[in-house]
C-alpha cells in the first residue's frame, strides 16, 4: 500500500485529450502559439529540444495520471468490499437479535446505521423502531417519536431500492401506524396506498406470508368498519374501498398455506374471522391454536390473552 499512497500524495491535478496536450506544449514553448521564437523566427535545434522535452513531460504526466486513476479505482474497490462485508455482518447480527426477540438491543444496533444508504439496513431499522414503539413499557411520547422515525426509515429504504419487497411491506405498515397519530381521516385516506404497497411486496416476494396476512388484516378492517368511518371514506374516495370477512379469510388461509403456523396473530385472526362468519367450530380450532402458540414476543403474549378471552366468551 506504501507505493500506492506515494503515488496519491505526489499526484497533481491532470487533464486529458488533444486540447490539454496543446496547452502543455504551448506552456513549454513560452506561453503563446508561436513559442519563444515569435511568428517570424527561425525554428532551430533549440526548438526541437524544447518540443522533445515537452512531449516527454506529457508522457510522464499521462503515466502518472493513469497510475493515480488506477490507484483510486483500487482503493474505491477495497472500500466498497469492506463496506459490503460490514453491512452483511450488521444484518446477520440484526437477524439473530430479531429472532431472539431482543427488541431493544436490536434497535440499539441498527440506530447506529440510521444514515446508511443500504435498503436492507433501513427497512430493518424501520421494523426495529416500530417494534420498540409497540412495547407496553414505551412512553406515549417515545412511541410517537419512534413511529415517525420508523416511517422515515421505511420511506428511505423504498427510495434506495424500489424493488425491495420488505421495503414496500414496512412502508405500508409504518404509514398505517402514522395514521394512528394523525386521525381517522388520514388513516382511511392512506388505506389504498397501504394496500398497493402490500400488493407490490407480494408481487416481488409471493412467499412472504406476513405480507399476505397484512392484506387479510386490511380486508378485515374494512369489513368491520363502523358506519361513521364509512361516511368518512365516502367523502375521501369516489369509490370507497370495501371488503368482506370472506375475503379476509381467504388471505389468512393463503398465508397459512405459504408458511404454516408462522405467526400467532394470523391464527388469532383466523379464529376471529370464523366468529364473524358464525362458524364456532372452526373459530374454536384456530383460537385454541393461537392460545397455545409459544410466546416469544410481547405481541405473542397479547395474542394468547385475547384468544383466551374469546374462547371463554364462546
Amino acid at each position: 500500500m506504501a507505493p500506492l499512497m506515494a503515488v496519491l500524495l505526489l499526484a497533481r491535478p491532470f487533464c486529458r485529450g488533444p486540447a490539454c496536450l496543446g496547452r502543455l506544449l504551448r506552456r513549454e514553448a513560452g506561453g503563446t502559439t508561436w513559442g519563444r521564437w515569435g511568428p517570424g523566427a527561425r525554428r532551430g535545434a533549440g526548438g526541437s529540444e524544447v518540443l522533445r522535452k515537452s512531449l516527454q513531460r506529457v508522457v510522464v504526466l499521462s503515466t502518472g495520471s493513469f497510475l493515480v486513476y488506477e490507484a483510486h479505482k483500487l482503493i474505491s474497490g477495497l472500500a466498497e468490499v469492506h463496506a459490503s462485508f460490514k453491512v452483511e455482518e450488521v444484518i446477520e447480527q440484526a437477524d439473530y437479535l430479531y429472532g431472539s426477540g431482543e427488541t431493544e438491543k436490536l434497535h440499539q444496533l441498527l440506530v447506529q446505521h440510521k444514515n446508511s444508504e443500504d435498503a436492507e439496513l433501513l427497512w430493518r431499522l424501520a421494523r426495529a423502531s416500530r417494534d420498540l414503539a409497540q412495547l407496553s413499557s414505551t412512553s406515549a411520547e417515545e412511541k410517537r417519536k419512534l413511529t415517525y422515525e420508523a416511517f422515515e426509515c421505511a420511506k428511505r429504504a423504498l427510495e434506495k431500492n424500489e424493488s425491495n419487497s420488505a421495503a414496500h411491506k414496512w412502508y405500508g405498515i409504518c404509514l398505517s401506524d402514522v395514521g394512528d397519530f394523525e386521525g381517522i381521516k388520514t388513516k382511511i385516506g392512506n388505506a389504498i396506498v397501504i394496500k398497493e404497497h402490500f400488493q407490490r411486496a407480494i408481487e416481488l416476494n409471493p412467499k412472504d406470508a406476513t405480507t399476505i396476512h397484512l392484506i387479510g388484516i386490511w380486508c378485515y378492517s374494512f369489513a368491520e368498519m363502523p358506519w361513521y368511518q364509512r361516511k368518512i371514506a365516502a367523502t375521501l374516495f369516489a369509490t370507497p374501498p370495501t371488503s368482506t370477512f370472506q375475503e379476509a379469510l381467504h388471505y389468512f388461509h393463503m398465508a397459512e398455506e405459504v408458511d404454516p403456523n408462522f405467526y400467532s396473530k394470523n391464527l388469532l385472526f383466523l379464529g376471529k374471522t370464523y366468529l364473524k362468519l358464525n362458524n364456532k367450530k372452526l373459530a374454536l380450532l384456530w383460537l385454541s391454536k393461537a392460545k397455545e402458540y409459544p410466546a416469544h414476543t410481547e405481541e405473542d403474549k397479547q395474542v394468547q390473552k385475547e384468544a383466551l378471552q374469546l374462547l371463554n366468551s364462546i
